[in-house]
């Protein structure tokens, strides 16, 4: 403003809204303010507004394929001889599940598990329960 007692007629932009998603819906708008110089990043979704059902060659997945399958995908689980040694190694110590969980820093399930033979065998948790124990527990395939 001019101290004069005149106003100043010049056009001051205080804040500029970006642009958001709603106003560049269609390709014209989008290419408008591509001209303008905002910084525009389009996406093209996958089946996006049609009513297309998506076909084995328009996701890269062989449907077919994938139904032939007749493999059994499984973890691996303790075995029977393992989870004896545990167990024995264990009694011999005069432990409790939650005595050697503790001892490990584990919970008192994970012992649980693999005594039972439900836990997919991890090297570390192994590891620990072996120098704990003082035994040297042996994976079998």
């Amino acid at each position: 403003m001019n101290m004069n007692g005149q106003q100043d007629w010049e056009t001051v932009v205080i804040r500029k809204k970006p642009l958001n998603n709603a106003q560049l819906k269609d390709e014209a708008a989008v290419n408008q303010a591509r001209r303008s110089g905002a910084a525009i990043d389009t996406v093209k979704k996958f089946n996006a507004g049609s009513n297309k059902a998506p076909s084995a060659t328009t996701t890269g997945l062989n449907a077919s394929k994938l139904e032939a399958e007749t493999e059994d995908f499984k973890h691996a689980k303790v075995s029977s001889e393992l989870k004896q040694q545990i167990i024995k190694a264990r009694t011999d110590k005069k432990m409790t599940q939650a005595q050697l969980a503790q001892a490990m820093n584990e919970k008192p399930q994970i012992i649980q598990e693999y005594e039972s033979g439900k836990a997919i065998p991890n090297p570390q948790i192994l590891a620990k329960m072996s120098r704990i124990l003082g035994v040297t527990l042996k994976k079998s395939s």
